[in-house]
């Protein structure tokens, strides 16, 4: 079964160019390891007025790309992104599920 979830995080002032340098140069490991556990069409926007990214993805089945914290290569991508970004004590981005209340298909 397939679902869409979106869910916010928030940047730290000022590294907007630095989080795209980084995205753009996503480890290859870690996008076969989200294609793997059924994520897609994972896009996160950036709004300049609060510092929040908002990220959108199709889930197949229950697992989303937050629920891959205990995997040695998600371990080392929160630590590589914890500089830039609010995260919790083990490195993971402080994250916001959002709750979908329009959908046109």
């Amino acid at each position: 079964m397939k679902k869409r979830a979106g869910f916010k995080m928030k940047l730290n002032p000022g590294m907007v160019e630095e989080y795209k340098k980084r995205h753009s140069n996503l480890w290859p490991e870690l996008r076969e390891l989200l294609k793997e556990s059924g994520v897609s069409e994972y896009s996160i926007f950036f709004d300049p007025e609060t510092n929040i990214l908002f990220a959108f993805q199709k889930q197949e089945g229950e697992q989303g790309s937050q629920d891959l914290g205990g995997t040695e290569i998600v371990k080392k991508w929160w630590a590589f992104m914890a500089d830039i970004m609010e995260v919790n004590p083990d490195n993971s981005p402080v994250t916001v599920p959002l709750e979908e209340v329009f959908y046109m298909e």
